[in-house]
């Protein structure tokens, strides 16, 4: 029997720590005797290329080896690259593949096309023995459909949001959460200067995590998307922090999909792969509302990419690290449709998330405040590190 092969790839957004855990798997491989292959450009890298076209095989297809990952870890972003690319549902066919051949369905007088079939014969193909995947729900969830059609699969989480299910910590959260933290506390200084009201908005679609623990360590006020917060209440608040404050200032840190009342959520543009719609900047919504309202001056930063660049921190890089020997021991063990995990503050292996679940939510009663739009830092004795259930409220 020749030598077992692993392929990896990073789907979905960016984020630090990505680096450390392709390395950690080149490492874990190589020390096992496997060849270990980059996919680039996550899905896209399965479904575009031409294996028989030596450029496009270059371009999507990297042996990978202690040599060329030796240094990745000490920077952000991903070696391999990225794409929101969904398999199930493509907009486009490549230009080398018959339209014809792949089943297509209409919605909304689009139509898209499924080439998972295309996916199995690349891998077939590049005689992959079995495939590491990393990346949020929306990549995660098509790793769950090759499981399905016998691929042996095992995943590793990651998104700042860190609301993938089954897991209490995903890569690039703590590094998001560091980056906000020294980005709103530099700014301190200069809206305290002159007395306003700072709002930030912060990463967190469907979940309100990244603003959760800013205003957790930053002793602010946050908006998340699991509450509907009242508007009124939430202005009563910023004037009172504002009034107790000796330098007359207040901040309050909004993950993207929150709302209050008399606002609701704003998307703009083309649906992504999977479905996803850019989300208007709730901090200008409430901040034209707070300087309406009070004629305050506001101070409005969007941190949302700034925390995904750079190089991860200390958890980030233990914990992809970490992860990433364990989806090689699993490799080993022969197993598929798992997914390393974080449960009750221990390292476990456990099943890819069923993408119908949808994303892991905050747990409103144990960990938000709605009173005081902030997090609750009581009754904590018990409960895990991140203070939060892996597979989040029923």
């Amino acid at each position: 029997m020749g030598r077992m092969r692993i392929g990896v790839l990073t789907g979905g957004g960016d984020v630090p720590g990505l680096n450390s855990a392709i390395k950690g798997i080149v490492e874990a491989g190589v020390d096992r005797g496997y060849e270990v292959v980059g996919i680039r450009r996550g899905w896209e890298g399965l479904t575009h290329v031409n294996l028989e076209d030596p450029g496009s095989r270059a371009r999507y297809i990297l042996p990978l080896d202690r040599n060329n990952t030796r240094t990745i870890d000490r920077t952000g972003g991903t070696f391999l690259h990225t794409s929101r690319t969904n398999p199930k549902k493509m907009k486009a066919i490549p230009e080398h593949l018959d339209a014809g051949y792949f089943p297509s369905e209409e919605s909304s007088g689009a139509t898209t096309w499924d080439l998972t079939e295309r996916v199995l014969r690349n891998l077939e193909h590049l005689g992959m023995d079995a495939l590491i995947a990393i990346g949020g729900d929306d990549t995660l969830s098509y790793a769950s459909v090759l499981h399905q059609e016998g691929v042996r699969i095992v995943a590793i989480p990651k998104t700042m949001d860190n609301d993938v299910r089954n897991t209490e910590y995903c890569i690039g959260f703590s590094t998001a959460i560091t980056r906000a933290v020294d980005s709103i506390q530099r700014q301190r200084s200069t809206i305290g200067s002159h007395e306003r009201i700072g709002i930030f908005r912060i990463f967190g679609r469907d979940a309100g995590y990244t603003a959760l623990y800013t205003a957790y360590v930053t002793g602010i006020r946050c908006g998340i998307p699991e509450h509907r917060f009242d508007l009124e209440r939430m202005m009563g608040l910023l004037m009172k922090d504002r009034r107790e404050n000796p330098s007359n200032y207040a901040l309050v840190v909004l993950s993207e999909g929150c709302t209050w009342s008399g606002y609701e959520l704003r998307e703009y543009g083309e649906p992504d792969a999977y479905g996803h719609r850019k989300k208007a900047n709730v901090a200008e919504a409430l901040g034209v509302e707070i300087r309406n309202r009070t004629g305050l001056e506001i101070v409005i930063s969007d941190l949302t990419y700034d925390l995904r660049s750079g190089e991860a921190d200390f958890i980030d890089k233990m914990v992809a690290v970490t992860f990433a020997h364990m989806a090689v021991e699993s490799v080993e063990k022969g197993e598929s449709g798992l997914m390393t995990a974080i449960d009750n503050g221990r390292y476990r292996m456990v099943p890819i998330p069923d993408p119908g679940q949808g994303p892991r939510q905050v747990e409103i009663a144990s960990l938000y405040n709605t009173d005081e739009c902030r997090p609750r830092y009581s009754q904590k004795a018990g409960k895990p590190v991140f203070l939060c259930l892996a597979c989040g409220p029923e």
